[in-house]
C-alpha cells in the first residue's frame, strides 16, 4: 500500500512540474502587423499623410505590445490590434472599408489558435463595428468556424458585441473610390467589345490596387503559442457577394503552433487558389522549408506567376519573421521582446 501512495505521490508531482513547465513564461515574444499591400509609393504620398499610417501602426503595435510584455497572449495581442487598426479610417477593414458595387461595407475577418488549432471567422457583415471580435466569438462560443451576413450578425448581437448603424463604415475617401472604380468600368465596357470587356472587368487589370488595404496581426507570445488574425473590408465595387481569402482558413489567416502563423493581404482569388498561408506551412512542416524560403517561394514567385499579387506577414514557432510582398509597398512593422521596432511602408 505504501508503495501504491508512494508511486501515487510521485505521479501527482511530477505532473504539477509538468504544469508549472508548461505555464512558465518566457522572456520571448514577438509581434508583426500589416495594413495592406498595393501600390504605395512615396512619390504619391503627402509626408502628412505618411506620418498617419506610421502612427497608426505604431498604435496597433504598442496596443499589442502592452499585452504580450505582461504575459498576454498571442490572441489576446493579435485581436487588440486588428481592432485598433478596424477603428482607424486609414485602412480597408472596419471603418475605413471600401464599398461594394451597391453602395454597402461589407466586412470579412478570421482569427485562429496556433496552439489548438481552433478558428473562427465571419463574412459579408455590415452591422458589426469589429468583425474580429466576431470571429473570436464564433471560434470560443460556437460549435462552427465560419458564419456570414445575417445569421453572423444575429450571433454577434446574442454575445453582446457592439452592433452599428451600417452607416458608421462610411467616409468620404472609400466612397469617392467606389464612383471612380464604377467610371473606369463604364469606360472600359463603352471602348471594348462586351465579352472582352466582361472578362477584363473580372480580372480588373487596370484596378489592381481596388483590391488591397486588408490588416492582420501574427504574434508569438511568452508561453510559445502563435496566432494569426485578419480584418477587410474587401474589394472596391466588388460584386455578386463576394469574399476574398481573409476569412477563409488556410488561404488568408492561419495558424499552428508547429509552424508558423500568417495573415495575408492582396488579391484574394489568388491567395485562395494557392491556399496560401497553409501551403507554406505545409512547405515547413513536410517539406523543411524555412519561413523565409517558403514565403518567398509562394509570395514572389507563385502568386505572380498566375497573375496575382500582394503580400503577408508572417512569424515562425521561433520567433523568426518574415513580410514578403510583390506590390510596390505593404504597410507593415514588428516588435519584439529585445525593443527590436520596424515600421515601414515602401519597398526597400
Amino acid at each position: 500500500m505504501r508503495t501504491i501512495i508512494l508511486l501515487l505521490s510521485l505521479f501527482i508531482l511530477n505532473k504539477s512540474f509538468a504544469q508549472l513547465s508548461e505555464n512558465k513564461l518566457s522572456d520571448k515574444y514577438v509581434l508583426v502587423i500589416h495594413g495592406g499591400a498595393g501600390t504605395i509609393l512615396k512619390s504619391q504620398m503627402s509626408p502628412e499623410r505618411e506620418k498617419a499610417y506610421q502612427l497608426a501602426l505604431e498604435k496597433a503595435l504598442q496596443t499589442g505590445n502592452d499585452i504580450l510584455k505582461k504575459g498576454g497572449t498571442a490572441l489576446d495581442a493579435v485581436e487588440a490590434c486588428v481592432r485598433s487598426m478596424e477603428d482607424n479610417p486609414l485602412f480597408n477593414a472596419g471603418k475605413g472599408a471600401v464599398f461594394t458595387n451597391e453602395g454597402k461595407n461589407e466586412l470579412d475577418a478570421a482569427i485562429m489558435n496556433g496552439k489548438t488549432l481552433e478558428a473562427g471567422s465571419v463574412a459579408g457583415v455590415t452591422t458589426i463595428r469589429n468583425p474580429i471580435t466576431a470571429a473570436r466569438a464564433v471560434m470560443e462560443k460556437s460549435p462552427h468556424v465560419m458564419m456570414t451576413g445575417a445569421g453572423a450578425e444575429k450571433f454577434a448581437r446574442q454575445q453582446g458585441l457592439e452592433i452599428v448603424d451600417p452607416s458608421y463604415f462610411y467616409t468620404e475617401a472609400r466612397w469617392k473610390g467606389l464612383q471612380r472604380a464604377k467610371q473606369e468600368d463604364s469606360l472600359k465596357m463603352k471602348s471594348d467589345h462586351a465579352d472582352t470587356a466582361r472578362k477584363s472587368m473580372l480580372k480588373q487589370l487596370e484596378n489592381r490596387d481596388y483590391k488591397y488595404g486588408t490588416v492582420g496581426a501574427v504574434a508569438l507570445d511568452r508561453y510559445g503559442n502563435l496566432a494569426a488574425a485578419t480584418s477587410t473590408g474587401g474589394m472596391t465595387n466588388k460584386k455578386f457577394g463576394r469574399i476574398g481569402d481573409a476569412p477563409i482558413i488556410g488561404a488568408g489567416t492561419y495558424a499552428n503552433n508547429n509552424t508558423v502563423a500568417i495573415s495575408g493581404t492582396g488579391w484574394g482569388e489568388y491567395f485562395i487558389r494557392l491556399v496560401m498561408a497553409k501551403s507554406i506551412s505545409d512547405m515547413m512542416e513536410f517539406g523543411k522549408m524555412k519561413l523565409k524560403a517558403a514565403a518567398d517561394e509562394m509570395i514572389m514567385k507563385r502568386l505572380p506567376a498566375l497573375g496575382g499579387d500582394g503580400g503577408l506577414i508572417a512569424v515562425d514557432r521561433e520567433g523568426n519573421i518574415a513580410m514578403p510582398f510583390c506590390t510596390e509597398g505593404m504597410y507593415r512593422g514588428f516588435i519584439k521582446s529585445n525593443g527590436e521596432k520596424v515600421i515601414k511602408i515602401y519597398k526597400e
